[in-house]
Parts: structure tokens; sequence; C-alpha cells
């Protein structure tokens, strides 16, 4: 892959991360930036991102992801560096992306757990979106990390939160169950907060890691696209944080403002935000 331009790196413990990047095209520039913080929680940041455009095959190709990790930062550091890939090499990208991304889901999956210790015993959620030459989105995602495409000032979830509750079926189908305790959010056996994720060993048997994927046209209806972690959608709703971003014409202190606007709310846990504007 030729790159046009990327930022992609992590949010030290007691820092933000923070970039902006654009790309000219038919459609006029599309813009995006990005802005990391690590929560009050008392474990070291665990969040990373990629944001870049590169030409692949003919084509122009925006990457943008939010992995969200749990117990450790291994398995998101190497979706970080590999889901991407693994997603273009398959063969099928251009004629099946619904498929290719669903494979490359799995197959990054397998190789995570095949990697198990040496990447720790925790995981990751992921949310990734690809935009092909500036007109066809495809968003995919495992766990509660969340994308929102705004068109004509409406927000629309392009991600499904995959909470426990939502799954228990699946979940108690393979032998686990869901815990339900006063003043906490649902777990899978009592341990984690969503029922599909990226490694987590311990618990593979009772989870998934299949995504769900969904696309979309980006035509002039289209404003911009957000995909942040939980520690934003802790706390704000899906349209106010589209109202906010709307706003702000600079795509990176646009992550920012939704960034400080949730730490106001008091979201203790990491924050992760990317905001790419289609309208220049």
């Amino acid at each position: 892959m030729d790159k046009l331009c990327c930022f992609s790196s992590q949010a030290s413990e007691g820092h933000s991360t923070h970039g902006t990047g654009k790309k000219r095209g038919g459609r006029g520039t599309i813009k995006f930036g990005f802005h990391l913080v690590k929560g009050k929680a008392s474990h070291p940041m665990e969040d990373y991102h990629v944001a870049k455009f590169v030409r692949h095959q003919g084509h122009v190709l925006g990457l943008f992801a939010i992995y969200d990790g749990h117990l450790g930062d291994g398995v998101p550091a190497y979706l970080q560096k590999h889901l991407f890939n693994n997603i273009l090499k398959e063969k099928e990208f251009w004629t099946d992306p619904n498929r290719s991304i669903s494979r490359a889901y799995e197959r990054t999956d397998q190789a995570i757990l095949t990697h198990n210790p040496e990447l720790g015993k925790g995981g990751s959620t992921a949310v990734t979106a690809i935009l092909i030459d500036g007109q066809s989105l495809w968003v995919a995602n495992v766990g509660d990390s969340r994308a929102v495409l705004s068109r004509r000032g409406q927000a629309i979830q392009m991600s499904i939160d995959h909470e426990p509750n939502t799954e228990r079926g699946s979940i108690e189908n393979k032998g686990g169950f869901v815990s339900n305790m006063p003043g906490d959010v649902a777990r899978v056996n009592g341990q984690l907060a969503v029922s599909r994720a990226f490694g987590d060993k311990n618990l593979k048997n009772h989870l998934r890691s299949d995504p769900d994927v969904k696309d979309a046209i980006v035509d002039e209806d289209a404003d911009l696209l957000i995909l942040a972690s939980d520690g934003l959608w802790k706390v704000m709703s899906n349209q106010e944080a589209v109202d906010i971003a709307l706003k702000i014409k600079n795509p990176q202190k646009a992550a920012k403002q939704l960034s400080v606007e949730a730490l106001r709310r008091d979201s203790k846990d990491d924050i992760s935000c990317i905001v790419v504007q289609f309208k220049g």
C-alpha cells in the first residue's frame, strides 16, 4: 500500500494524542482528525487507533479504526498493525467487501489466540471504517466502540453495540452465563462487559468475534463520520455527538471537543475519537 498520509499512535499515560489529515479528490477535500486521552482508571492507556489515507490497487482508501483494549494493550496494538492489512489481502475485497471483512476479522482473531500468551490474556473491541474512493463506506465492529454517520445533520448509528444481555442466548448456548450484579453492568461469566471481542482466550468459548458489517454511500447528504470508544458513548448520545461535531470546521478540534465534553460529563474510561468530515 502506498500511503498518502498517516497518523497512527497511542496516547501515553496522563497525556493525549491528537492529529489531523486530509485527502483532495473528485468530491472535494475529505479531512479527518483524532484525539485520544487516558481516562481516570488506574490501569495504563489501552486504546489504539488508525487514521490514514492509502493508495491500494489503483484506489484511494481511507482507513479509520478505534481499538479499545482490556487487561493490557497487547491485542489492540496487534490489531493496529495487522487488521486492515488482513482485510485488504482478501482476494474478494473489491467484489465482496462484507464477506472479506468478516473473514479477515475471524482470521485475525485466530492469529491473536495463536500468539497467546505473548499478547497477554486480555482482548479488545474494534470499530473499523473503510472509505473507498471517497464514495463507498464500509463499517464493521465487535464490542461496544461505535461508528455514527451524520446525514443532513441526523445521526445514523453504523455499528451495533454487542452487550451481554442482548446476546445472552448465544452466550448461554455455548455454556456461559451473564451476570447482572446490582450497581454493575451485565458481564459475560461475571468478567467481560461485551459479548464479542478479539482475544480473551479464557472466555473465547463463550464469546464471538464475528463482526457486524454495514455499508453506506457517501453522497452530498453525508456530513461526517464519528468513530469513538465507549468512554464517549457512555455519557453522550449519537445525536449529541453529531451536533457538537457539526459546529466545528476543524475535525481534530471536533474530536478534541467531543473528548472534552465526555470528560466534563464525568466519563471515567479512556476516550478515543476520530472525526471524518466529508464536506471540505
